[in-house]
């Protein structure tokens, strides 16, 4: 069953939700996982590509927007829903349930201080243990 992991941030900077995203995507693909990052749209989808070029000077996260050369990448970026073949890692961006997370092994839930991002945050918190998958929250 998939674990979910909500991790709630201090404050309601979205950059910094996206910064944590891509901290999250390195130590899980430095794991040897891979990671799927579930976007809201197209635009969010380049910003975290482009994030996870330049968020550290001293690392390199390999990754890609392209499904054509997402087996070649521990990290691929969509907003399609199609994590194609990944089922070790999915990182949620966005504020609806993805209809794939049932298929990973670790789903990460970022929260912010949004007010509307934490409304959608507690509801979806509420599906998921409704429904008995193992939640752990961290306070960030």
């Amino acid at each position: 069953m998939t674990r979910i992991d909500f991790y709630v941030l201090p404050d309601d900077n979205i950059d910094k939700q996206h910064i944590f995203a891509c901290r999250l995507a390195q130590k899980a693909s430095k794991q040897g996982h891979r990671v799927y990052i579930h976007t809201e749209s197209e635009q969010q989808s380049k910003k975290l590509d482009d994030l996870l070029w330049s968020f550290s000077p001293t690392s390199f996260v390999p990754h890609t927007i392209d499904a054509n050369d997402c087996e070649n990448n521990p990290v691929y970026i969509s907003h399609s829903g199609d994590p194609i073949d990944i089922h070790d890692v999915l990182i949620n961006l966005t504020q609806q349930t993805p209809d794939c997370f049932g298929r990973f092994e670790r789903f990460a839930e970022l929260v912010n201080q949004n007010e509307a991002i934490k409304k959608a945050g507690r509801e979806r918190f509420k599906f998921y243990k409704n429904r008995g998958y193992p939640l752990q929250t961290h306070k960030i």
